[in-house]
């Protein structure tokens, strides 16, 4: 191996098998095919990657290149997000300290970060303050609710002189929409759920969401650009909830409502979790084509890297930025009402044409294909 040598040429020349090569494809086929005009990329994202500072050192540049269209997130990233929008100070530390001391010291830790109670009391306090304005004084879906956090947060940044944006910050700056697919389940819910015992009105409602959502993957078969026919990408960070509110698009469009479609046509993922086990997170892209989440003329361009996603985001990021020329903003939040109301219309369209919600041939021949499979019954049934 020379001496100096560039994180393209060691990822295409040196990533040669097993999960480097998975990675090393993933990286090809996001420079060459994804991150291109016409392909409206979403990324779900769990796992504890903003504590370790992800947040304003991956993601956020990725959207300031446009590479990131729309986001699912677990409301404990979008949290740990803030610290780093706020100013406070996170640490990196061991995985073996003694936890009892550290809560007698006042002292968090997530695996080898650390970082004091009071981040988290003053991060609190911050949420609930601003949580208080009229125009948090409603129903609203997640989008909605992080883009607000992160126009306020954005203002600590300028106050502070933050040289590097934070996710939510950055965000809102390009207009890139955030979900969180559990809004209860997090620091954040919970200081929502503290303000309803005070009167607050802010409802936060996963139905909108849920619309929302698929409203922007049936709006990515539209590119806007003249005989480019529309794409879309799934790029999973993890697996876990996101992964599914990401991907349960397609069975929303077409189980649904009735909309035809064929489901994400790139599936990239980075994962720890085995597929054996039967949970969401380990389920492979040709498991996802048989609930129509996956196109499945498009299986060969689905790729998995089994990786700690911490080891593949830093290098795939530079990978790109160095391949890639940056996209226009999509701006998909500032289309998201446009973007419903197309739904609306064909929903309602679609739903006054009456047809089988099983096709006919599926229908006759269901008992045939599964009599083709070795299957036994899992319930037993009493005669």
């Amino acid at each position: 191996m020379q001496a100096e040598i560039s994180v393209v040429d060691l990822i295409d020349n040196y990533f040669t098998a097993y999960n480097s090569a998975r990675l090393r494809e993933i990286c090809q086929l996001l420079s060459r095919d994804v991150l291109q005009e016409g392909v409206t990329v979403g990324v779900s994202l769990s796992g504890a990657m903003t504590p370790a500072g992800f947040g304003v050192s991956v993601l956020a540049p990725l959207i300031r290149n446009g590479f990131i269209d729309w986001m699912i997130s677990t409301g404990a990233n979008l949290y740990h997000d803030m610290h780093y929008g706020l100013g406070f100070e996170l640490y990196s530390g061991h995985p073996f300290l003694d936890d009892v001391k550290l809560r007698q010291e006042g002292t968090i830790r997530i695996y080898d970060i650390i970082f004091g109670y009071d981040v988290l009391l003053e991060t609190d306090a911050f949420i609930r303050k601003i949580l208080q304005a009229e125009e948090f004084q409603k129903r609203m879906g997640t989008a909605e609710f992080h883009y607000l956090l992160g126009k306020y947060v954005r203002e600590v940044e300028k106050q502070l002189g933050a040289k590097h944006s934070c996710l939510l910050a950055t965000a809102y700056e390009c207009g890139v929409p955030i979900y969180t697919s559990s809004p209860g389940d997090s620091s954040i819910g919970m200081n929502v759920a503290a303000l309803a015992l005070e009167g607050s009105k802010l409802i936060l409602d996963p139905s909108l969401d849920v619309n929302e959502t698929a409203a922007i993957a049936y709006s990515a078969r539209e590119s806007g650009i003249p005989d480019v026919e529309g794409k879309s990408a799934a790029v999973i960070i993890g697996g876990g909830s996101p992964k599914n509110f990401l991907l349960q698009t397609q069975p929303q469009l077409h189980e649904v409502l009735g909309l035809e479609e064929r489901g994400h046509d790139y599936f990239i993922q980075f994962t720890d979790a085995r597929p054996d086990t039967g949970g969401l997170s380990g389920a492979t892209p040709s498991e996802a084509v048989s609930w129509g989440k996956i196109d499945p003329e498009e299986l060969p361009s689905t790729i998995v890297c089994y990786t700690d996603s911490t080891i593949a985001l830093p290098l795939l990021t530079a990978y790109v930025l160095n391949q890639c020329q940056p996209r226009q903003l999509k701006r998909l939040y500032d289309r998201r009402a446009e973007m419903m109301e197309k739904l609306r219309t064909d929903y309602i369209n679609a739903k006054a044409q009456p047809t089988d919600k099983i096709p006919a041939a599926v229908a006759e021949n269901a008992s045939d294909h599964l009599a083709t499979y070795p299957c036994g019954r899992l319930i037993p049934h009493s005669s």
